[in-house]
């Protein structure tokens, strides 16, 4: 059932750290865009570099392009609108303003978990089963694992919006968060909401529980493949292919469960500020800076690509 004529709130008001003062508020904005500026550049990078590089044509770097992108988004959608709460001041943010982001949060979020498990299994069979790796990681399983990853983010993203946004808004409208996550607006719902927090709750059992226990899942096997190999060497090596995504997963998932699976009790609005910073605004940044700096392949492409780079400049 449609509210539309129910609701009276035509715009929210995002409290973001407005509880703090002018000067700390300046000092983030300035840290929150140098974390900005370094993420865009980065991921836009580690794209370029895998895309222009034949050596990085392998489907662990293909992946690691589509992650990029998902990185990019999930800062465009999130980041400015921060950015112009602690500089400008201005905390509203208009009603369809508050569903478009809350959309494409939902979306880049549902399809970046889904990613990560999908770049899981990739060094799953590289590791586990390699003579079969060319075979079963061809370029057209690999294209549509990352098509049903993207589209994954869809399905949630356009339940979850339209059915918060269907429900009756009558007052207040201050947002405590620093953008429109869907537990802070669903507080400010004048109806009954119970069986949309049931599917909420299904839905990020689906997208972020699930997801993670199939990372788990292979990195059980892997780990197991990689300790039962004789050589040091190999070990090595071996570890060193999945190491960077290991820790990319750990960081992403870790603040994202403690966020969504805490008992509302147990976090404040507060806590939960710090833990969304992490996988929201951190986390975007170090993905590009851990699979440079841990990745000889990645970092030997980007020599070259500087190379080619002072190559032209002297002609």
């Amino acid at each position: 059932m449609m509210w539309e004529n129910w609701t009276t709130v035509n715009e929210f008001i995002l409290i973001s750290f407005s509880n703090l003062s002018s000067e700390l508020q300046a000092l983030l904005f300035l840290l929150f865009l140098i974390i900005y500026l370094v993420t865009l550049m980065g991921n836009v990078l580690i794209i370029l570099v895998t895309t222009s590089d034949s050596a990085l044509q392998s489907p662990m770097y293909f992946f690691l392009r589509n992650l990029s992108c998902l990185e990019i988004g999930f800062n465009l959608v999130i980041v400015p609108k921060m950015l112009e709460t602690l500089i400008a001041q201005e905390t509203t943010i208009s009603f369809l303003g508050c569903a478009t982001q809350m959309y494409f949060f939902f979306f880049f979020g549902a399809a970046e978990c889904c990613l990560l498990a999908t770049m899981a299994y990739d060094s799953y069979v590289a590791i586990c089963n390699p003579l079969h790796y060319p075979v079963i990681m061809g370029l057209k399983t690999c294209t549509q694992l990352a098509a049903a990853s993207w589209f994954s983010g869809f399905p949630v993203a356009t339940v979850q919006t339209s059915w918060i946004f269907s429900f009756p808004f009558c007052g207040p409208n201050k947002v405590n968060h620093f953008f429109c996550d869907s537990p802070p607006v669903i507080k400010l719902v004048c109806a009954d909401t119970s069986l949309f927090e049931l599917e909420a709750l299904t839905a990020t059992v689906l997208f972020i529980l699930f997801p993670f226990l199939l990372i788990l899942g292979s990195y059980v096997r892997i780990l197991s493949t990689i300790f039962s190999m004789p050589s040091a060497e190999g070990k090595h090596k071996a570890f060193s292919t999945c190491s960077s995504h290991l820790l990319v997963v750990s960081l992403f998932y870790s603040t994202a469960i403690l966020t969504y699976f805490r008992p509302r009790s147990n976090t404040s609005p507060e806590n939960k500020k710090l833990l969304s910073l992490s996988y929201t605004v951190v986390t975007p940044m170090l993905n590009p800076i851990i699979y440079s700096l841990r990745n000889n392949e990645v970092k030997a492409a980007l020599r070259r690509v500087i190379r080619r780079i002072r190559g032209l400049q002297k002609l």
